[in-house]
């Protein structure tokens, strides 16, 4: 497994060790013992899937307020994204910086994104499936979240016209939210 840091601390590109033949492929999506030796110390405690039936769907911008923060751990399963993280850490140097990767299927690249971040992601081929770890439960109440085309962020994300939820249609804007990180 390579671990591969960026300009954000704490936001880390996975590349596991996979092993192909014939027959199709394995890779070890997870080991606690790996990810605490790379500093990633989770427990996760819940596994999400989605999948999205077309291509220009965006999910999020979202994030749970604590005591519910979620870190997550995303890896696709089926086609493709432009996954998203922004630093809502008030106190970090890259507050409000927003960083991009692309996760396939044929990639296999993971994304661990820690509490203090706005998650959200773009399909890119129809039928894409997002599988996900997180570390805290799902708790309403204090979901939250970002409108994707916030000024502020400037995501340059993939599509002008994006399929939305109404909720994710209806978030605020960044200047509209105080980050409770």
């Amino acid at each position: 497994m390579e671990i591969y840091k960026n300009e954000i601390e704490g936001l880390l590109l996975i590349k596991p060790d996979v092993f192909v033949d014939n027959r199709g492929f394995f890779l070890e999506s997870y080991s606690q013992k790996k990810f605490m030796d790379a500093g990633i110390d989770c427990l996760f405690i819940q596994d999400n899937h989605s999948r999205s039936e077309q291509v220009g769907v965006i999910r999020g911008l979202h994030f749970q307020k604590p005591p519910f923060a979620q870190s997550k751990l995303i890896r696709v399963t089926r086609g493709a994204i432009l996954d998203i993280a922004v630093d809502l850490r008030k106190n970090s140097p890259t507050y409000g910086m927003w960083k991009c990767f692309e996760l396939t299927e044929k990639n296999y690249l993971m994304l661990f994104i820690p509490q203090g971040f706005a998650h959200g992601f773009c399909t890119l081929c129809p039928g894409t499936e997002v599988q996900y770890k997180v570390d805290n439960l799902y708790a309403p109440q204090f979901d939250s979240g970002i409108r994707w085309d916030d000024p502020t962020i400037a995501v340059n994300w993939p599509v002008k016209d994006p399929i939305l939820s109404k909720k994710d249609a209806s978030l605020p804007f960044l200047k509209e939210t105080e980050s409770p990180f």
